[in-house]
């Protein structure tokens, strides 16, 4: 015979007066923790009481009910309601809907608190961000759901992006098949099919962090910190139809602008427009470009102008700013440190003295009429004017007018001819260097592509000139080394580094934004200060030198000197029509002598491996030797299992801050005690897989002894 079961008998639910209620000193909470009191009371005021309180009849001594009831297990909802009624915005005597229990009950009341508080399930974050994005779609602004849940516009957003995820990837992320922050990555993009592709390429893998995942939906993006971007402007390319990608999890440095195309096409509009603007002034020719390359403007005659004089105002107010800033000064003489709000006003007077510097400067017409301008995009995304340049065949000859015939000049040269309009010449754009193409099925480590051995020889010359410009008894002693060499029958000049004629070597080959090295811009600034202080009439040079110091000779002689360096690799020509081979192996290693003199590190001059200017122009074995040298056994594995353009990507990372070289770049003796394996950093470091760490052992003799590559082989 079937046990029958026993109905369970639910406790009864009642509406009691507020002021019939107290809290019991058996409630389990005594840690403030969650929504605030005021917060809640709010809540309640605004949906009213969403969860009944759970209460015990109050026995006397005898155990008879005394009409009050205590509070075991609601004691939140208790205190908010008694904030509500000392606000008066609830009567005293208000009905409050209550689960009263039996009295006779053998079950605790601490045990009825701690069930309600540790029995019910919190709710799922993704609950949550689809909650939001509900209320979002029946027609609640992002303020008042941030309103009617106590938080932040900005958390508001935040949730409803996290909703609007792939569908498939909220999926993966409610079956924990990925962290909170993988899943704030993937918000990069609005696009789901790649956000999709990305999960696929990597859900395999171990390298899942949230910045690869980043990485990998904006790699064909531009930064809106690019100068492009800024030149052109956020507003104009979103104006245009353009989508800015933002990361409302951390800092983007303003997003991503994905249509690259759409901001090419209006940074060319818009330069065309200033040339435009310009050519109206009446130059030759306009030469526009994103970006010139260092040296472009070596052959060319440079215009001396004239500053713009300043009016009586101008001058009134400069005075006064100098007035001022003396007054600050001299009130503030002697102190430790100035207030806040004087060392901003004198900021302020710096920055107001120094535009008053920076005038235009103006040309004669007759010089505007033959000369040209660079108009251009500088490192910091503002418009680039470099105003009066004469090319070599713009230069006035003095010839004698054509005669015809009878004598008469030309009908060309007669007065009334019109001049030709200025021609607006559009520089050509170069997008992007060709990938070099992977040879993954040959084990032999190939030399370095000639192309990629003349940029980086390219580089080491310019810092080569910079250090020997700044080291004027090294320049000498290089200069007179020449000399004897010219001089002596015994010696054979060919095959030097310092071309003492000072015939300064071209760069025809070099990579995107030379003119930006620290190295190009202190020789840029170097010169400057030399060309004002050089008289204008060619007569006055020689007694204009005699008149320096002997320091002053010295430095202006190491400056001239240096720019007869040439470090430079070229492809040498076997055939006699150019260096031979033996020619340039000669030249790079008298440059080896000079560096080696002027102490040259190419890591103190700037230069640090990043993808387009070696990792990504490499095969991956070069990748992964470079890594082993930088960075470590270790750092090399973090990354073999990558593809090509990944794996340089995460090398530029690794090798950042290790000072490490390929061999066109580091000192001759640095390359002879080079070993093929790199010492293990200590302390902290990359996190390697445990199935990937080493037990410590040692390499292999014939690993250990292989020697490096070197730009010759």
């Amino acid at each position: 015979m079937a046990t029958a079961v026993q109905k369970i008998t639910l406790s009864s639910s009642r509406d009691i007066p507020f002021n019939k209620l107290v809290l019991s000193q058996s409630n389990v909470r005594r840690v403030k923790a969650g929504v605030s009191i005021e917060e809640l009371a709010e809540d309640i005021a605004r949906r009213t009481l969403l969860q009944s309180l759970n209460v015990r009849p109050v026995l006397d001594a005898e155990g008879a009910e005394t009409g009050m009831f205590e509070i075991p297990a609601g004691g939140r909802r208790y205190r908010a309601l008694e904030l509500l009624v000392k606000q008066k915005r609830l009567a005293k005597t208000a009905p409050v809907p209550c689960v009263v229990r039996d009295p006779a009950t053998t079950i605790l009341a601490e045990d009825d608190s701690l069930a309600e508080n540790i029995q019910r399930a919190p709710l799922h974050p993704l609950d949550q961000f689809r909650a939001f994005q509900a209320l979002r779609e029946k027609g609640r602004t992002e303020e008042d759901i941030a309103a009617g849940f106590f938080t932040s516009v900005n958390v508001v957003k935040q949730r409803l992006r996290l909703a609007s995820v792939s569908p498939a990837l909220l999926d993966v992320y409610a079956d924990d098949g990925m962290s909170l922050e993988q899943l704030m990555a993937f918000t990069v993009t609005p696009d789901h099919n790649r956000q999709e592709q990305v999960w696929q390429a990597i859900s395999g893998s171990c390298q899942k962090e949230p910045y690869q995942i980043r990485r990998m939906l904006t790699e064909k993006t531009l930064r809106a910190s690019d100068r492009r971007a800024v030149f052109a402007g956020l507003d104009a390319y979103e104006a245009a139809g353009g989508v800015v990608l933002r990361d409302l999890f951390q800092s983007d440095d303003g997003g991503w602008l994905e249509d690259v195309a759409l901001l090419d096409s209006l940074v060319a509009e818009k330069l065309r427009q200033e040339a435009e603007t310009i050519a109206a002034e009446g130059w030759k020719w306009i030469e526009v470009a994103i970006d010139f390359p260092y040296g472009h403007n070596r052959g060319l005659r440079e215009l001396d102008g004239v500053p713009a004089a300043l009016t009586a105002e101008e001058q009134a107010t400069i005075e006064a700013l100098k007035a001022e800033y003396a007054r600050l000064e001299a009130e503030h003489d002697g102190v430790d440190e100035l207030p806040d709000e004087v060392d901003q006003r004198l900021g302020e007077i710096e920055t107001a003295l120094a535009a008053f510097d920076d005038r235009p400067i103006t040309y004669q017409p007759a010089d505007i009429a033959q000369a040209g301008v660079f108009v251009g995009i500088d490192a910091e995304g503002t418009l680039l004017v470099d105003r009066g340049y004469v090319r070599p065949e713009d230069e006035v000859r003095v010839t004698e007018p054509e005669q015809n015939s009878d004598g008469e000049p030309a009908a060309a040269a007669l007065d009334g001819a019109e001049p030709s309009a200025p021609a607006i010449q559009r520089a050509v754009i170069i997008g992007g260097q060709v990938a070099e193409p992977e040879d993954e099925d040959d084990d032999a480590v190939k030399p370095l592509p000639d192309r990629l051995l003349t940029e980086l020889t390219a580089e080491r010359t310019l810092a080569l000139r910079d250090k020997l410009a700044i080291t004027p008894s090294v320049a000498f002693q290089a200069v007179l080394h020449k000399f004897c060499m010219d001089v002596f029958s015994r010696y054979s000049s060919n095959g030097t580094a310092m071309e003492v004629s000072v015939r300064s070597a071209s760069f025809p080959v070099q990579a995107q934004g030379l003119k930006d090295r620290p190295a190009a811009k202190a020789i840029d600034a170097r010169h400057k200060t030399w060309e004002e202080r050089l008289p204008k009439d060619k007569a006055d040079l020689w007694d204009w030198l005699t008149g320096l110091t002997g320091d002053e000779q010295a430095t202006l002689f190491a400056h001239c000197a240096s720019f007869g360096v040439n470090a430079l690799y070229e492809k040498g020509d076997r055939y006699g029509g150019g260096a031979t081979p033996h020619t340039v192996e000669q030249r790079i290693a008298d440059a080896d002598r000079i560096a080696s003199a002027v102490d040259l590190d190419m890591v103190e001059a700037g230069w640090r491996p990043t993808v387009e200017n070696y990792l990504g122009r490499v095969p991956k074995r070069r990748i992964l030797e470079a890594l082993r040298e930088g960075a470590g056994e270790r750092a090399a594995q973090l990354i073999d299992h990558l593809k090509k353009g990944d794996m340089a990507k995460e090398a530029e990372r690794l090798l950042a801050e290790t000072g490490w070289l390929p061999e066109p770049l580091r000192m001759a003796d640095v390359d002879q005690a080079a070993t093929a394996d790199a010492v293990e950093p200590e302390g902290d470091c990359e996190t390697l897989p445990e199935f990937l760490a080493g037990d410590g052992e040692e390499a292999p003799a014939d690993e250990a002894d292989e020697p490096h590559m070197i730009a010759a082989e």
